[in-house]
């Protein structure tokens, strides 16, 4: 399996009722050594950072060929942890409830997640946003610029 790096980041204006963005990194070494690396974003007319942050995971993992190790880094504690801490068998078993029993949100971009991450061996690593760290401001500066362009889209597409 080739090792892919991915790094993402989503951002919203007026969270929810304004524009949002995201942006993805994707890194990996080809046989001969060579870096290579492939960036995603679009923008939204009206989101929430919640949305904005699956899609970035969901557009990164959806360009993968084959299946793959990835190290996927996000900002987002709700999507690292509904994968570390195993949240999303728990809301599936509950009929997509939390433990409190409200109804997930995103319950249609949590799905597409699971079937794009079906085929990888993946690692979700939380990363500290803001801090630095150089493909984590790089995705937020590609999720802003996303969110202030002039070409958003009406709303992100629940099925594929």
């Amino acid at each position: 399996m080739s090792k892919v790096i991915i790094y993402t980041d989503g951002a919203a204006r007026g969270n929810p009722d304004g524009p949002g963005g995201y942006g993805a990194v994707l890194q990996f070494v080809d046989s001969k050594g060579q870096l290579h690396e492939a960036e995603y974003s679009a923008g939204y007319k009206k989101t929430t950072n919640n949305r904005m942050e699956l899609m970035a995971a969901i557009t990164a993992l959806e360009a993968l060929t084959r299946p793959c190790q990835v190290e996927l880094h996000s900002d987002s504690k709700y999507l690292t942890d509904a994968f570390n801490q195993n949240w999303i068998p728990s809301w599936i078993k509950k009929g997509w409830k939390t433990s409190s029993g409200s109804k997930v949100k995103n319950i249609d971009l949590w799905k597409r997640l699971l079937k794009a991450a079906e085929p990888h061996e993946i690692q979700w690593i939380w990363v500290k946003g803001h801090a630095g760290t150089d493909l984590n401001e790089r995705c937020d500066r590609l999720a802003t610029e996303a969110a202030d362009h002039n070409a958003v889209l009406d709303d992100v597409p629940s099925e594929c």
